[in-house]
Order: C-alpha cells, then sequence, then structure tokens
C-alpha cells in the first residue's frame, strides 16, 4: 500500500493567512490542510478528507495528476472523517470529477445536506455516491473504522443527528501486511483504540496542538481548550503514551499555534526524541 501525506496542517493551514504570531512569520515550512491519498497499486488512489487545498495538493502530486485519458483521473473515493470544514470544502474543488463514491459518518452525511448543502451542489454537476462508513473493500485494501468523538462542527452545532461525528480510519493491505490508521481529530483516547492501532505499520495521530492552554494563550480566548473546546487531544497528553515498541507514530494536522511547526524548536525535537515522527507535505510511506 502507498501513502501520501498532502496536507499535515489543521484547519487554514500553516502560515493562517490571517495570522501574525511568531510561528506564521517564521521560516517554518508551509504545511496545508490535512488530508491524506492512498493506492493499492500506485494506479487507483482514495483520499482521506478532502481539504479546501486539494486542487493544489492534487497538481503537486505525479501520482493524482489526470491522464492518460483527456478527462480521466486516478482519484476513486474519499473517505471523510467528519464533517469539519476544512475537511470536506475540497468536495466542491472536485465537483467536476464524474462518479466519485463519498464514504462518511452518517451524521456527516446528515450536515452535509442538511447544513452545509455541498451533496446539493456537486449533485447539480455530477452524480456522486454518498454512503454511510462502513467495512468494506477497496480495491483489495480492508477498511474499518472506529467511531472516536461526537464533535459537531459549528455550523451544525444544533443538529439534533446523535452521531458520532468523528471517525479514524484503518485500512489494511493483505497483500503486505501493512495497515494504516487515519485519526487526525481525537477528543479522547477513545474506548478501542489501543486494539484499532494494535499492529499498525503506521499511525497518522492528531497533533493539532502541543500543550491544553496553547490556543487560549495563542487567541486570548479563555473558553477555547486544545482538548474540551476544540476536540483535539494535546501532543504532551498523548505522546508519553505511545507504545514502544509498536507502530510507527506520526503526527499530522498541526495547527499553526503549535510550536511543533519549527523544526528548529525544543519542542519539535522532543517529540523526534520520544520516537514520533513530524512527517510534512508530499511525504510518501510504503506500508
Amino acid at each position: 500500500m502507498k501513502v501520501i501525506l498532502l496536507g499535515t496542517a489543521a484547519g487554514g493551514g500553516f502560515p493562517q493567512w490571517n495570522c501574525a504570531c511568531r510561528h506564521c512569520t517564521s521560516t517554518a515550512p508551509a504545511r496545508t490542510q490535512d488530508s491524506v491519498a492512498f493506492s493499492a497499486d500506485g494506479r487507483a488512489w482514495h483520499l482521506l478528507n478532502a481539504s479546501p487545498d486539494i486542487r493544489a495538493q492534487i497538481l503537486a502530486t505525479p501520482a493524482l495528476r489526470a491522464g492518460p485519458g483527456p478527462r480521466e483521473t486516478p482519484l476513486r473515493s474519499v473517505l471523510l472523517t467528519d464533517a469539519e470544514l476544512d475537511h470536506t470544502l475540497g468536495l466542491l474543488m472536485l465537483r467536476e470529477a464524474d462518479g466519485l463514491t463519498v464514504h462518511a459518518p452518517e451524521a456527516a452525511l446528515h450536515a452535509l445536506t442538511n447544513h452545509f448543502p455541498a451533496r446539493t451542489v456537486i449533485d447539480g454537476y455530477h452524480t456522486w455516491n454518498w454512503l454511510p462508513a462502513a467495512e468494506i473493500t477497496l480495491d483489495g485494501l480492508r477498511v474499518s473504522f472506529l467511531p472516536v468523538s461526537r464533535k459537531q462542527p459549528k455550523y451544525a452545532r444544533d443538529s439534533p443527528h446523535p452521531g458520532p461525528w468523528v471517525i479514524a480510519y484503518r485500512v489494511h493491505d493483505p497483500a503486505t501486511g501493512g495497515t494504516l490508521v487515519y485519526a487526525p481529530c481525537l477528543r479522547t483516547w477513545p474506548l478501542g483504540f489501543d486494539a484499532f492501532t494494535r499492529d499498525a505499520s503506521l499511525v497518522l495521530l492528531d497533533g493539532t496542538f502541543h500543550s491544553p492552554a496553547e490556543f487560549t494563550r495563542a487567541t486570548a480566548h479563555p473558553d477555547r481548550s486544545a482538548q474540551q473546546a476544540m476536540g483535539h487531544l494535546p501532543i504532551t497528553t498523548t505522546l508519553p503514551t505511545l507504545t514502544e515498541p509498536g507502530p510507527r507514530w506520526a503526527y499530522t494536522h498541526l495547527n499553526n499555534t503549535n510550536p511543533a511547526v519549527d523544526p528548529s524548536g525544543p519542542e519539535h525535537q522532543a517529540i523526534l526524541d520520544a520516537g514520533a515522527e513530524l512527517p510534512g507535505d508530499g511525504t510518501e510511506f510504503t506500508l
């Protein structure tokens, strides 16, 4: 199985356009908003989330470029972890594609129909398949999921749908034994997550915030803690719990307030010293 990290930043990307914090004005390498591509054979590709930067990400990734036919594309499906805008706005950028399949939690499909009508917009261009997340096989790869959170996106905060609103994905390649786990949004370390990640080759883990009070300090919003208000376990909470030996752990979905975005900083080095990784955009893995 081939895996490409198309983007590794949280919503807004890094640097963020409306921010002049010390990180966004530094020389730390830029990161686009989080999305991943995976493939069993390097020819047919599937996306994990569709970020607002998906067009630039596709054009920067030769394996995802159109061809050989004039309107032929290697993209086959999109698997959404949730309905957050930074994970779904890219669907509108893909509206010219014919016959894509979108897999998502039922709550996310509800939100994309009733609150942010992406499905209605896209149906005006092409017919897509919109399917609730399930255990499926894609080109021989076995896909399963685990509910991890009931955090609703702001635009659907009044939705009566019970959720789950956020899930993590596990993609297993029986041919190689390689397994990818994608969990960019963890409000807690959910029940069953240890078993879900056990024996995985690579776990892409929520690295949005470095510490619990980071967002509060950066924005002066006392009610916006990393975990409770924003729905993300900070790295300082999860890093000490990562098993060694165990999966290859890599943090993704880094927010612009996260000091780990700076490779020269002590926070970045401490994560590497602990045995985890902080890969950037364009990083490729073979599992």
